[in-house]
């Protein structure tokens, strides 16, 4: 009787640590699918950035558009600053204001005033080349490897954005039709985004990603403010005199873009992408960067009338495909922050 209830107690045992098992495997896929989702779902929403900038630049400039956008987006990041409290070093500090200067003020001013020179679909073209740089800066500045695939990619990607510029107009800008100024803005933009992400990856060493995003949004957006209003609010000591920011004649339409890009496009965006890549492979969530570049230059087209010559297409498809085999690749390693 006794080696019989033994072999039950050793049953039970067995099928306890058996149900166990099967309700972690479980959880663990609805995390991943969780996981996968958040990431989707930040992907599309990057998607729309230009073409809710696009609208907000219809009324005002660049600079106002861009200072809008981020005061939204530090409502959204301000509640995760508060709750969060750290105490950052000396050098951690220097990191961080560095950090944000290059990655709010100088890449954002230069990306719109890109954007205010080209089209919606030419300049999300060109963001797609952002895995391919991330993984050629890493090489270059962090000692990783870039093998013989990655080199390609940097390559087809290259080759893509030349396309891609060979489609827009050399001479001066028209309103609605691509150009080579704004499309190499948005190129120099996506250049200075990366010091932005290699220096925030190493605060994120010993501190959480919400936590140093937060912190760099509202950083970058307290120097944005005293860019883009300083010179108004010495109007009175200078001899030419600067607009104050529009407001009163601002429309629903463009309110509503405003609040949409900061809130959704850059605030929510970076914490549900953040969120996602602590739940699943970084590498694989990386194909969703991809969504951006592709969902932007479909609602140019479709939404604002744009058209994407031959060279864009064959450069946007080139950019798209040499971003997608790196990031689905499983080795280069993806960012831990997001520029849109």
């Amino acid at each position: 009787m006794p080696r019989l209830l033994g072999s039950d107690s050793s049953r039970r045992a067995y099928a306890t640590v058996m149900k166990g098992m099967t309700t972690t495997a479980i959880t663990s896929r609805r995390i991943a699918f969780l996981g996968y989702g958040a990431c989707a779902i930040a992907g599309c929403l990057w998607g729309t950035g230009f073409y809710f900038g696009r609208l907000a630049l219809n009324e005002m400039s660049v600079e106002h558009m861009v200072l809008y956008r981020f005061l939204f987006a530090s409502l959204g990041m301000l509640p995760v600053a508060l709750a969060s409290r750290v105490r950052l070093t000396r050098s951690e500090m220097r990191l961080l204001l560095i950090s944000a200067a290059f990655g709010i003020p100088v890449q954002f001013l230069i990306q719109f005033h890109g954007l205010a020179l080209t089209t919606v679909s030419h300049a999300s073209l060109m963001v797609g080349s952002m895995p391919v740089l991330l993984g050629v800066a890493a090489a270059l500045f962090a000692g990783e490897r870039l093998d013989a695939i990655g080199w390609l990619a940097l390559i087809g990607s290259t080759v893509g954005a030349a396309l891609i510029v060979l489609g827009g107009h050399r001479g001066p800008a028209a309103l609605g039709q691509p150009s080579l100024i704004g499309d190499m803005l948005v190129v120099i933009s996506l250049c200075t985004a990366l010091t932005w992400i290699l220096l925030s990856k190493k605060l994120m060493l010993t501190h959480s990603p919400p936590v140093v995003t937060a912190y760099t949004i509202l950083s970058g957006t307290v120097m944005l403010a005293v860019w883009v209003l300083g010179p108004w609010l010495l109007n009175p000591w200078l001899a030419h005199k600067s607009q104050p920011p529009p407001f009163a004649h601002v429309s629903a339409t463009a309110w509503t873009a405003l609040a949409i890009s900061g809130l959704a496009c850059t605030a929510t965006t970076t914490l549900l992408w953040n969120w996602g890549i602590h739940h699943v492979p970084a590498s694989r969530a990386g194909v969703f960067l991809n969504i951006e570049p592709a969902l932007g230059s479909w609602l140019g087209v479709k939404l604002l009338g744009e058209h994407l010559g031959p060279h864009a297409w064959t450069g946007g498809a080139l950019i798209l495909g040499t971003a997608i085999i790196l990031t689905t690749r499983g080795h280069e390693p993806q960012p831990d922050v997001i520029l849109e």
